[in-house]
């Protein structure tokens, strides 16, 4: 065989592997992208691409060695009930009620087998299958933080609630469906946030009013109960704004 000839060989054989690892780069990016959703754009633009990438990469390898598994019926049946109480509990002591929405979304945090030492690390290792509710659980963590100074206001406490109720549906799903009860507590959220923004502006053309009347059933203090994986119902409960 002529030195021509080898080195063609050689040439198209450096072509198809430069363009298999770019295959492979494609496709591994499509991948993360896909899988985490509006978190991987996040990463990007706080990291760039490469090194978003690897540490994307990086949460999927440690996530595989922790013990991850759903709740068992029983054990959803009761969380839910527990939210519903603490949801129910908003209306008189909205502060301690996101306290205790906070606790509950990380009693199940634990008992699904996730580590929550650490807020950052909780956060990464959430997002390999819960990426969809990351911001929620993001802006409940930062109003909760505020609410431990006495600096966050009553819709604010709200709002805190609404974004924990966010992860919690999605945690307390049936296995196997998370992208499903992701897009049902998206969903839920986002509606549970219009009927509230039109609720203040109804109650602003109606004018200021002294107390808020109470409820007539629990329903309507904290909202259709959940039941089994998800969460469905009205809105939180208005509360006057503070001033």
């Amino acid at each position: 065989m002529s030195a021509g000839a080898i080195i063609a060989i050689i040439v198209v054989i450096l072509i198809v592997a430069a363009l298999l690892v770019g295959l492979s780069v494609v496709n591994r990016r499509r991948r993360l992208r896909d899988r985490f959703g509006p978190e991987y754009d996040r990463a990007v633009s706080e990291h760039g691409r490469r090194e978003a990438e690897a540490e994307l990469a990086e949460r999927e390898r440690r996530v595989r060695h922790l013990d991850i598994k759903p709740l068992s019926p029983t054990a959803r049946a009761q969380y839910a009930s527990e939210w519903t109480a603490v949801q129910e509990q908003f209306v008189d002591a909205p502060q301690s009620a996101v306290t205790g929405a906070q606790t509950l979304v990380t009693a199940v945090m634990k008992d699904r087998g996730y580590p929550t030492e650490a807020f950052d690390q909780t956060v990464a290792d959430l997002s390999v299958e819960h990426a969809a509710t990351l911001d929620h659980y993001r802006a409940a963590h930062d109003i909760s933080q505020r609410a431990g100074s006495g600096t966050a206001s009553t819709e604010e406490l709200r709002q805190a609630m609404i974004h924990y109720r966010a992860l919690f549906t999605e945690l307390l799903g049936q296995p196997g469906d998370s992208a499903s009860n992701a897009q049902a507590a998206a969903d839920q959220v986002a509606a549970d946030q219009a009927a509230n923004g039109q609720a203040a502006t109804t109650s602003g053309q109606a004018g200021p009013t002294s107390d808020v009347a109470a409820p007539d059933s629990d329903a309507d203090a904290a909202g259709e109960p959940i039941s089994g994986s998800t969460v469905s119902g009205t809105p939180m409960p208005s509360r006057p704004q503070e001033r």
